[in-house]
């Protein structure tokens, strides 16, 4: 599809348009958008609601993953376009990886897989970093039918356990070792570790070996990656269900479980297929560099999967937004690649900030590819979108969506013509989502009213129909909160022009005094002021109120003015923007602060330090370090 470009700001009729098409006749809307997909056999109802616990897409319908991620853009003639470009300035290198090559190692792993004992149903471990041979473990299993569970690379024994022991894989892949600046990090101890946890054994071990680091293979259970592919025959394709699992993705739980997200195969290929015409706008030979890992579901979606549904070029970066080796990192892929979208999260720009808040190596690289920037993963604070619209003069597009959506809840639309969002916001509901805010009761609230943000059930294609073997669960964490909805997790609003504010898990609404306040919005202000790089408030015990906002800010890099002042200044910032209502007394000024390795400011844990509480360090944070250095601040209580 080509990008509308007749309608150019919020408020178009092209978006308006879809929108009403898709609200008037859902299933028909779907069963197009299907359309873009080569299907073995087609389907016997578009949509089943009796399947799972809110229904299922594309019941009937066979096809294969693989087969329309690779062998059909061989099969058209596009064998030799570039469909993977490995960026990897930790190790050194970068790789041009055709679609014809990349498919010819995908079908020899997925030999090498069968060979091992694969078949299709059996699930299969991926504990790797950000190498092409990540993608090729995950295209592979699709191709034999089998179902993936990537780990994100370096994660601690015990978690890597707790996933062998939920999947229970067949063969585990897994790399000798993942580069970080400055080190190298042993993969393979971790995984010997996790496999001495487990109970569940696999048949058989995969190692990447790497030549930063080579791992001691055991002899009977361990294989080389590099041999088991050169030995083993091309597998032909197997035709899966639609509705049969693609991948599990597992992600944190309140319980302290990890939940296994499920995705399936038809409905996650009908929506990349969609979300890259309508949303991101782009045409087979489109560079596009989404700039996460593997082991995330941006990455599973942006970097692996969509693009190569649509026949794009995917840059995987090996790197960091700062350190690899300066601040100009990001706009130097840009440059050599020739990107033509940018996706993101805002914790990135953060950090270029930080170290660059002129933007001087932006002018040091020709970006004239760059169309247009989209971020998500957390909000993005509105100081940042200005500033990063400001200096690159390209629209920013902020969208919101989870790991059990797969793909967009709401976002703005290059391929309807409705582009850059509001500073703050999320953009726009995505065809398919039924968008609403709901107070505690699931009352439908009207615009502008802050509360629950909740998706009207069926959901739409792409977004996980259960949890790994736990229909049950699914049901308790997503469905029994408000009846007939799916339960985000979110708090925000929707203005009158229908653009969506996220403010925050719905935890993160603090109650002061009876009053609900969005820590999201002290947040805004707290980073609109001149020194602050990033912030974080969160919600801390209070004898008198109940609750009494607390702010956390890192500076920018230079700032040497007197700590006491910045925060006296930011007080008095916001008690002038929200009002004396907002009762923010405390901000302490922080050298950094918790994140995981995704970027995630770890406002639970901040909230747990502030009342008291101790707070473990959680498996997916970067630094455990940082947290001493958070308590030791609020120790001291700067105010």
């Amino acid at each position: 599809m080509q990008p509308d470009r007749s309608v150019q700001a919020p408020g178009g009729s092209a978006y308006g348009t879809h929108y009403a098409a898709w609200r008037a006749d859902p299933r028909g809307w779907w069963e197009k958008a299907a359309e873009r997909i080569d299907w073995h056999r087609r389907w016997d109802q578009v949509f089943t609601p009796e399947s799972g616990p809110w229904g299922a897409w594309f019941a009937g319908a066979e096809m294969n993953t693989a087969v329309n991620y690779l062998d059909r853009h061989v099969a058209a003639g596009a064998g030799a376009r570039t469909a993977l470009i490995w960026d990897s300035p930790v190790s050194g290198q970068v790789r041009h990886i055709s679609y014809q090559e990349l498919l010819d190692r995908t079908a020899r792993f997925a030999g090498a897989l069968a060979a091992l004992g694969v078949r299709r149903g059996d699930r299969v471990v991926i504990y790797m970093p950000m190498v092409p041979e990540a993608a090729v473990a995950m295209l592979a299993c699709a191709r034999i039918g089998a179902i993936h569970s990537v780990v994100f690379g370096g994660f601690a024994a015990p978690e890597l356990a707790a996933r062998i022991e939920d999947a229970r894989p067949t063969v585990i892949v897994c790399a000798s070792c993942g580069i970080e600046p400055g080190r190298v990090v042993a993969y393979k101890p971790l995984l010997d570790q996790a496999l001495a946890l487990a109970t569940h054994q696999p048949a058989a071990c995969v190692i990447l070996q790497r030549p930063m680091l080579e791992a001691a293979l055991l002899l009977g259970r361990d294989h080389d990656f590099e041999a088991v592919t050169a030995a083993a025959a091309p597998a032909d394709p197997v035709m899966v269900a639609a509705t049969d699992p693609l991948y599990i993705l597992y992600t944190s739980g309140t319980t302290g479980k990890p939940k296994g997200i499920v995705r399936d195969n038809g409905g996650h290929a009908v929506a990349l297929a969609n979300s890259i015409a309508t949303i991101y706008g782009l045409q087979a030979g489109d560079v596009m560099w989404t700039a996460s890992d593997v082991g995330w579901v941006v990455g599973h979606s942006y970097i692996v999967y969509a693009p190569l549904l649509a026949g794009l070029t995917s840059v995987m970066y090996e790197g960091k937004p700062v350190g690899t080796p300066d601040a100009g990192a990001f706009w130097r892929v840009i440059a050599q690649h020739k990107v033509k979208l940018l996706f993101t999260a805002p914790t990135a720009l953060r950090a270029i900030k930080q170290q660059d808040p002129q933007g001087a190596h932006v002018a040091r690289h020709d970006i004239s590819s760059l169309e247009a920037l989209f971020l998500a993963g957390e909000r993005c604070d509105p100081p940042t979108a200005t500033w990063i619209g400001g200096l690159l003069g390209r629209p920013v597009v902020d969208h919101w969506w989870q790991t059990e959506t797969g793909w967009a809840i709401t976002a703005g639309f290059r391929g309807y013509g409705l582009f850059a969002s509001k500073p703050g916001s999320g953009g726009r509901p995505c065809p398919g989502h039924d968008l609403q805010v709901l107070d505690d009761h699931g009352a439908v609230q009207p615009a502008g009213t802050q509360g629950h943000l909740a998706v009207r059930l069926p959901l739409p294609p792409g977004c996980a129909p259960t949890l790994w073997q736990d229909d049950a669960g699914f049901s308790r964490a997503y469905l029994e909160d408000f009846p007939g909805w799916y339960r985000t997790g979110d708090g925000g609003m929707i203005d009158a022009d229908g653009d969506v504010w996220v403010m925050g898990r719905t935890d993160d609404i603090i109650n002061v005094a009876g009053h609900r306040l969005s820590t999201g919005a002290m947040e805004e202000v707290l980073a609109s002021h001149a020194d602050v790089a990033e912030c974080a408030v969160v919600g801390a015990h209070d004898e008198i109120k109940g609750q009494a906002p607390l702010g956390l800010v890192v500076l920018k890099s230079g700032v040497t003015r007197d700590h006491d002042a910045i925060a006296a200044e930011l007080v008095g910032l916001v008690r002038e923007r929200i009002g004396p209502v907002a009762a923010l007394r405390r901000v302490l000024v922080v050298a950094r602060l918790p994140k995981t390795r995704s970027g995630k400011i770890l406002r639970a844990s901040i909230r747990r330090m502030a009342d008291g509480q101790a707070a473990n360090a959680p498996a997916t944070i970067e630094d455990p370090a940082v947290l001493g250095e958070i308590a030791a601040a609020l120790g001291k209580g700067q105010t």
